[in-house]
């Protein structure tokens, strides 16, 4: 098969043809990829932001579609043809460790799962099985992006009706937060981000009010945009220390509730004002979303083909697995929403 391979942190992976693939083990299966996403930790891993790494050289990866081939010993949930999610949250089956690829003498390491390749062996409970009504390409979404995002706001924050909320961050995970609060009717949902695209971006997909934070400081703006009261929640996935401290600061006193699930690079910290917290304010991070993948995917793809998640709008640029470098290059430099890697598009 072809693969990119991360050799060396902060270099361009490679993409190297001819890699064998192992038998598969207990818990195993061998999955055909469709597409892969590729999302901001990713980006980090390979950028070397997140600390050293002692795997390497290794294969990345974690959201993407495909189709079954083959199955291990003891897989009970999946059978050869089901089309499923890939994605980095554990959930129903069995638990796998990561396997060894062979390309002629090099032994090349991958995780339970990963998917920039044409095939993967992954393990089972890093598999959803997708519905058929849904696009392939749409459902490399609900591998990290949806479930993290709109798991924040369905299963962290449970929002009221008629709140108030803003969401610091318009990649993939902001974005998702922000049509799952849509779905709560809140009176104000901020948009709050530096590329103008993307705000722009935000206003179709239901946001009421936008902050440019590259214009404005945007602490001020939204107690502004709340008369002087703060929000009732925050969702923060920038990926900056900075934005985490912002998203606290602009909530409300006495119960405003700042949830973040972005990744700052390795060693950073966040600096908070204490009297922020005995005023009632909190502040936590999120894995996921709390999301449980079997349970609540099928919940958010069935929402998707309802009409209620319109997430087509996510996918605005493709790239083939030849050109992963390109993809990682655009997310760091903000050009591109949610990067789509094309793989076998024929799959069905």
């Amino acid at each position: 098969m072809k693969a990119a391979v991360l050799y060396e942190l902060g270099k361009p992976l490679v993409v190297e043809d001819g890699i064998e693939i192992p038998p598969l083990r207990r818990g195993q299966a061998l999955i055909k990829l469709a597409y892969s996403g590729v999302c901001h930790s990713q980006l980090m891993e390979a950028r070397g932001r997140r600390g050293g790494d002692p795997y390497l050289p290794h294969l990345l990866g974690h959201e993407g579609t495909g189709k079954v081939v083959e199955t291990g010993s003891e897989v009970t949930k999946l059978r050869s043809g089901d089309n499923v999610v890939l994605g980095w949250i554990k959930g129903s089956g069995a638990e796998a460790s990561g396997c060894q690829y062979r390309l002629g003498s090099s032994l090349i390491n991958s995780g339970a799962v990963t998917t920039f390749s044409e095939y993967a062996v992954v393990s089972e409970n890093r598999c959803v099985k997708l519905s058929a009504s849904c696009p392939l390409d749409v459902g490399v979404l609900f591998g990290c992006a949806i479930p993290t995002g709109a798991g924040i706001v369905i299963n962290t924050l449970k929002p009221a009706t008629d709140c108030t909320m803003a969401i610091f961050g318009l990649g993939g995970i902001g974005l998702s937060a922000l049509v799952a609060a849509r779905l709560y009717r809140p009176r104000v949902l901020a948009a709050v981000d530096i590329n103008q695209d993307k705000l722009d971006l935000a206003v179709r997909l239901g946001a009421t009010h936008l902050v440019n934070s590259s214009h404005e400081d945007p602490v001020s703006a939204l107690y502004r945009i709340t008369n002087g009261c703060g929000a009732d929640y925050s969702v923060e996935a920038c990926g900056r220390t900075d934005t985490i401290e912002q998203a606290l600061r602009a909530v409300r006193k006495n119960g405003g509730r700042c949830v973040f699930a972005s990744h700052p690079a390795a060693g950073e910290v966040i600096r908070l004002d204490p009297f922020d917290l005995i005023s009632g304010k909190r502040i936590e991070g999120s894995w996921g979303g709390e999301v449980y993948p079997d349970r609540d995917i099928p919940l958010l793809v069935e929402s998707y083909l309802a009409g209620d998640l319109p997430l087509n709008a996510f996918l605005s640029r493709g790239y083939t697995l030849d050109s992963i470098n390109q993809a990682l290059d655009d997310l760091e430099g903000r050009r591109v929403l949610r990067p789509l890697v094309t793989i076998d598009p024929e799959l069905r």
